[in-house]
């Protein structure tokens, strides 16, 4: 395998896929025995080996509701703004399933809060299609964008928010939680 690894620059750095995939079955099927030593081996860099599925361990440690999952696959340098097949970053899985504490742990980690999937949604728009009131705040309060235009429909979250007469909340939420998120210094890009 040294030499092999060698001679393929970039495969030493992130694994190969057998040993990714052995890590991404080790965390879906919570073995932990396995799973530890692939991540903890400095020679592989299986934390943000994307499967053949599309999904990275983040995605799947959110999918499962796992927490301390979640949080150390975070400390060890998961990427949470990597997209499955879809495009759904492990920010957008949680919005879409209610999972707020993972939501927060990875907004404090770099999670970008308006990245999209393919069909254009943003984690706040999900978050309001799925009416997942704590999570829009926290996305809301992160700086998200209730504003952002998703691809499919051509609706913002503020708009999915005004058309569930349902839940007049949602809509209250986005026009009353403000940013806390503080503005960069120096010239903004864009």
């Amino acid at each position: 395998m040294a030499l092999v690894t060698a001679a393929v620059p970039g495969l030493a750095q992130f694994g190969s896929s057998s040993e990714g995939e052995t890590f991404l079955k080790a965390i879906e099927d919570g073995d932990n025995s396995k799973a530890i030593p692939l991540l903890e081996d400095p020679g592989l860099r299986v934390v943000n080996y994307r499967g053949f599925k599309g999904d990275t361990a983040l995605h799947i440690a959110t999918r499962k509701r796992e927490l301390d999952w979640v949080g150390y696959l975070l400390k060890k340098g998961a990427d949470p703004n990597i997209g499955d097949n879809k495009g759904d970053t492990p920010l957008i899985v949680a919005a879409s399933i209610g999972f707020e504490e993972a939501a927060d742990y990875m907004i404090r980690l770099g999670a970008k809060v308006d990245t999209t999937n393919r069909r254009g949604e943003t984690a706040l728009i999900v978050a309001v299609q799925q009416r997942q009131p704590r999570v829009m705040e926290l996305l809301l309060k992160a700086g998200a964008n209730p504003d952002k235009a998703d691809h499919s429909a051509g609706y913002s979250a503020r708009d999915y928010a005004k058309r569930d007469t349902r839940n007049p909340g949602l809509l209250k939420l986005i026009d009353t939680v403000k940013s806390t998120k503080k503005p960069v210094a120096g010239p903004k890009l864009n």
